[in-house]
């Protein structure tokens, strides 16, 4: 198959499942767009946002319109690891001998929601993370490979703070994405109104499958990306980090620290993915600087003088992209 002929077909293949989720999702085209792009990319993505702004049936909706199982955990402080991966339990056969079983958990699913992920205690937390960065879950050891495409979207309510545990900085860096939700505006919300009042049901159809995702992805890694580019994207993230010498100023003036490595390979990563999505068979400036900001805002820390100046992370990306060449 041609350049041109492959990112038709990517590109396709994208807008009919765009349209799929539009019939369960109003609005959240930013997000749509970087969910799937993460999924594509192989990422998970950290959800932020207030509750009842659709988390939830965004990814049953992605479950149904890319014929994938899905599955939901609601992460509290009492929950286990094992409640997380599965166990092993005693079971009797046929014929009345006792035997171990592993019961598999929630996690054996290709989509996963892991809701308020901060509400459980660092060991489940280490344990969710694990699974996810390896993609397979190890009980008794015993290894159990996790079936592919495997997604995880972790939501975590910035409202509540009581009886939460923060995400480390290092696990934070495991997630491709950082997304804010914000609550919808008038028309959105009259739309999810109206949506929700016909049927509280996805109504989404396949459209794409598991096999078919591995193989956009396939295609995704073939996309050039010009020396320039790759260097623009290594420069942004360097100039993150504020102890370099010839970082960029807003690094050394508002930020502690600056992104890892993994920030430049999730940048190129998805970029590849986002210029097959609109169309192109390269990867642009305007790519890396639009994921600069779902890539980074969870990968730096900012210090005192940006809150004195009312600086959100956001804003010092912003200002970090322009002071970059």
């Amino acid at each position: 198959m041609e350049n041109s002929e492959k990112v038709k077909s990517f590109s396709q293949s994208i807008a009919k499942l765009k349209s799929e989720l539009a019939k369960d999702v109003v609005g959240m085209e930013d997000t749509v767009d970087s969910v799937i792009c993460a999924i594509i990319a192989g990422g998970n993505v950290l959800l932020e946002g207030v509750p009842g702004v659709g988390k939830t049936r965004l990814v049953r909706s992605l479950g149904r319109s890319l014929s994938l199982p899905f599955s939901r955990i609601q992460f509290t402080p009492d929950l286990m690891p094992s409640d997380v991966t599965g166990t092993n339990i005693i079971e009797q056969d046929d014929k009345g001998r006792m035997n171990m079983v592993f019961q598999r958990g929630p996690i054996f699913a290709n989509l996963v929601l892991a809701d308020e992920i901060n509400r459980a205690t660092p060991k489940t937390q280490s344990a969710m993370l694990e699974v996810m960065q390896e993609h397979k879950v190890t009980v008794s050891k015993q290894t159990y490979k996790l079936q592919e495409p495997f997604f995880v979207l972790a939501t975590e309510n910035p409202i509540e703070q009581d009886g939460t545990y923060p995400l480390p900085e290092a696990q934070m860096d495991r997630f491709m994405f950082k997304l804010i939700v914000n609550f919808p505006g008038k028309e959105e919300l009259a739309g999810i109104v109206n949506m929700t009042q016909i049927t509280m049901d996805e109504t989404a159809t396949a459209v794409i499958d598991g096999p078919t995702i591995l193989e956009m992805r396939e295609v995704a890694k073939s996309v050039p990306v010009i020396d320039e580019v790759l260097q623009f994207a290594v420069n942004l993230v360097s100039n993150t980090h504020p102890e370099l010498e010839d970082s960029a100023p807003s690094a050394k003036k508002y930020l502690k620290f600056g992104a890892s490595p993994r920030a430049a390979q999730a940048l190129i990563t998805c970029a590849k993915v986002r210029a097959l999505m609109n169309g192109n068979y390269n990867v642009s400036y305007d790519d890396i600087k639009v994921l600069a900001y779902p890539v980074l805002r969870h990968r730096i820390k900012l210090n005192y003088n940006a809150i004195t100046d009312k600086l959100t992370i956001d804003d010092v990306i912003k200002l970090i992209i322009n002071e970059t060449k």
